[in-house]
């Protein structure tokens, strides 16, 4: 790696430190409990009363308190507190149903101009490991609606669940995009650290910011852990930390889910405290700043390429993609709803493609995760679910009536076979118990 000397927080010169906070809002809509004998005759697929009721939830004890407190910094720290955010085009549909209070509170951060909104899957979807156009069409959908909502152009991208390689790099390149965003997982770095900005090794000049998972976890993840030797963690102690990447690195990348405040993180572990003195305390050094994700690729040069050809993620210990594919029913289930999708596209029945959409969502799958190590407890969180066979169920039920009405609507299908299979028969074809 060949550093510059003499650049804005470089080697030499004036030292200092950028902090890049981007959040991740996402809310799906979930599945009702829905039973093999509404195949064919109930097409209405989602839970209403469960989607209002967690999104009634979550606004309450996160998104609207925390977004009073981000108001309250961007006026207290005038140009020098700023924050990114991707909403998934779901959560936001949601949020106009359910919660239109929460939207206008967005929309208040992004009129102060301190706060950059990124691009992603509309649908939250995996659509790139499956189809590139679809991940295409729903990249463009998000970019219009974000455009819509907020009065902005979104420059920087960030795939769902931070999923990521080479060829997301090429492709989002491609798209026109000038930053994505990556976990800075060590095997991929290797010797290098995720305090820089970065180029992927197939694109020309797409700048790469990874996360500092560290830094980012011990806020998401063991804020409240009493048990950790980090605790209790203060604003002036973390700030420190912060602090001390000077002279080892020019940003740190704190990427998290949003709802780390108020939900992951209970308003009286003090993490609202903590959220409302941390930018003082890191800005009582004079050279240190926060940017968003766009600013900060611009205010730093390439400081190397970066070689990634597995696909990495922000989930779980290990970093890749068994979060959604790791077991056959989740393998079972993305091949189908991609097969499927050939015949609802072909239908064009607005209806019948926005249903099939909204089950592409990520964290349909995400609910038939069977693993349970150290980390297997979010895999419960907001689960509609008592079992991921349990939702496997559902899913393929709903699939099933989908490919039906696609049959319906194009003549034929190439998901009749799937169409002939009961539930209890899906889970001995992929070798579970019935």
């Amino acid at each position: 790696m060949h550093f510059k000397h003499g650049v804005r927080g470089g080697i030499d010169g004036c030292m200092m430190v950028t902090v890049c906070f981007y959040f991740q809002v996402h809310q799906p809509f979930r599945l009702r409990r829905y039973p093999v004998f509404d195949i064919g005759r109930n097409h209405q697929y989602f839970d209403d009363q469960k989607n209002a009721e967690v999104m009634r939830k979550v606004a309450g004890k996160c998104y609207l308190p925390t977004n009073r407190v981000l108001l309250e910094l961007i006026h207290k720290h005038p140009g020098q507190f700023k924050v990114s955010f991707s909403i998934s085009g779901v959560c936001l549909e949601q949020m106009q149903l359910y919660a239109p209070e929460v939207l206008k509170s967005f929309q208040d951060l992004a009129a102060t101009g301190q706060v950059e909104f990124l691009a992603e899957t509309y649908y939250h979807s995996l659509s790139f490991l499956y189809d590139k156009e679809e991940f295409r069409r729903q990249v463009q959908r998000q970019g219009e609606t974000v455009q819509r909502l907020f009065g902005q152009t979104p420059k920087a991208f960030r795939n769902t669940e931070l999923i990521y390689n080479n060829e997301l790099a090429w492709h989002i390149e491609q798209m026109g995009f000038t930053t994505v965003l990556s976990e800075g997982w060590d095997p991929v770095l290797g010797w290098r650290n995720s305090n820089f900005v970065y180029r992927s090794k197939t694109t020309n000049n797409l700048k790469l910011l990874m996360k500092n998972y560290r830094l980012s976890d011990d806020v998401a993840f063991r804020f409240s852990n009493r048990g950790w030797e980090g605790w209790p963690l203060t604003a002036e102690k973390y700030a420190q930390w912060l602090s001390a990447v000077n002279g080892a690195g020019q940003v740190v990348n704190l990427f998290m889910d949003y709802e780390t405040f108020g939900e992951h993180q209970w308003a009286d572990t003090g993490i609202f405290d903590f959220l409302r003195a941390m930018p003082g305390e890191f800005l009582k050094h004079p050279h240190n700043d926060f940017k968003t994700v766009s600013e900060t690729a611009a205010a730093y040069p390439i400081m190397d390429e970066i070689d990634c050809h597995n696909f990495i993620s922000w989930a779980d210990l290990e970093r890749d993609l068994s979060a959604w594919i790791g077991n056959p029913m989740q393998k079972t289930s993305l091949d189908e709803i991609y097969k499927v999708g050939k015949t609802v596209l072909q239908s064009n029945d607005p209806q019948l493609i926005e249903d099939w959409r909204r089950l592409t969502t990520s964290d349909h799958f995400y609910y038939m995760c069977t693993k349970w190590f150290s980390d297997g407890d979010v895999h419960k969180y907001f689960n509609p679910y008592e079992s991921p066979y349990e939702g496997y169920i559902a899913f393929i039920n709903v699939l099933n009536d989908i490919a039906l009405r696609a049959k319906v609507k194009v003549g034929s299908s190439p998901a009749a076979n799937l169409i002939r299979a009961s539930p209890s028969e899906h889970l001995a074809m992929v070798g579970l118990p019935r």
